[in-house]
């Protein structure tokens, strides 16, 4: 991996984090504080740090220029797919099995980490990789 991926791996891995922060907090908030289901408190927190992970990646991970909404519906794409998944199997094995909530959604995360940095650095941002004004400053 060049200098220049490992930086990009790294912003957005603090990204993922900070995001994470605003997913488990909002996600307690729900939770324990208004006791709502466990499915209503997860998706609810997951999409305020899609919003966020997805801004802040691409003005300064991905450093893209692209089309927003074309960007985003193809974000939207992955979601579509990841989200009924894992809200699923976060249910089953909360609801069913007995695992805590708090446990499993790290679990979560750290899959969708993994997996959406791929689907953006290779599928939504492949074509539009540094071409905003930060990567242009230069």
């Amino acid at each position: 991996m060049d200098r220049k991926e490992l930086i990009r791996t790294a912003k957005y891995t603090l990204f993922a984090a900070s995001a994470g922060v605003i997913q488990i907090g909002s996600f307690t908030l729900m939770n324990e504080l208004f006791h709502w289901k466990y499915w209503v408190s997860y998706l609810i927190a997951l999409v305020l740090s899609v919003l966020w992970n997805f801004t802040l990646n691409r003005r300064y991970t991905f450093k893209s220029a692209s089309n927003v909404p074309k960007a985003m519906m193809l974000v939207f794409l992955y979601y579509l797919v990841f989200t009924p998944i894992s809200t699923y199997i976060e249910a089953f094995l909360t609801d069913k099995w007995g695992w805590n909530e708090y446990f499993v959604t790290v679990l979560n995360m750290l899959f969708n980490f993994v997996t959406e940095f791929l689907f953006q650095r290779f599928v939504v941002f492949k074509d539009s990789l540094d071409t905003n004004s930060l990567a242009e400053d230069k």
